[in-house]
């Protein structure tokens, strides 16, 4: 086990964009299955697999091509490069990706309207979208390790958006409401009480 991480680690060094869009894919597709278990349901794996369909054609190639292009752009961890990188992505990065999620899950769901998650969810996620991760993503994660350390934030956001997607209005109150009944519920129906 203590050899997985050096060779991960050179994974990146020499392949950087697989290593993080297969760490990104799995943690994305990961955030999805616990949001399913959180939320006291079966497993639906192929929910799971088109989460991860999504993240791998989509949302880990972005990140990367993004990230690094946004490093070209404004290099360092100065805080104007940083909080440049920051603005950039947050009126770039996030509505893309944010679009792409909701309009993308609804392509492989097979929806009528591919449109109205994204209609009636898009401003709601985006308010919530990642102003911590990116701020921390620039100041002080390495280059090579940007797309995956995203892809562990990415792994935190994917259980609020796929739950978002799949119940919530996008929403981080819908969120914590829908879990502290689950919770609530469970507590209260235990046999230990």
């Amino acid at each position: 086990m203590a050899g997985w991480w050096p060779a991960l680690s050179r994974a990146a060094r020499r392949h950087p964009w697989p290593t993080n869009v297969l760490l990104y894919g799995s943690l994305y597709s990961a955030g999805d299955a616990l949001q399913q278990r959180l939320q006291g349901c079966e497993a639906d794996w192929r929910q799971t697999r088109r989460v991860a369909t999504l993240a791998v054609t989509f949302h880990a190639n972005f990140n990367y091509v993004w990230l690094g292009l946004l490093e070209r752009a404004l290099p360092g961890r100065a805080p104007r490069a940083v909080l440049a990188k920051l603005l950039c992505d947050q009126v770039v990065g996030a509505p893309i990706a944010v679009s792409a999620f909701y309009t993308g899950m609804s392509i492989l769901q097979e929806k009528d309207d591919i449109f109205l998650d994204l209609k009636q969810k898009f401003w709601n996620t985006y308010l919530v979208s990642q102003a911590f991760e990116n701020l921390t993503n620039f100041s002080l994660v390495p280059v090579q390790w940007r797309t995956a350390y995203t892809g562990v934030c990415g792994f935190l956001w994917a259980i609020f958006v796929c739950f978002s997607q799949q119940s919530g209005d996008g929403t981080l109150k819908s969120a914590f409401t829908i879990l502290r009944t689950k919770w609530t519920s469970a507590i209260e129906g235990s046999p230990e009480k």
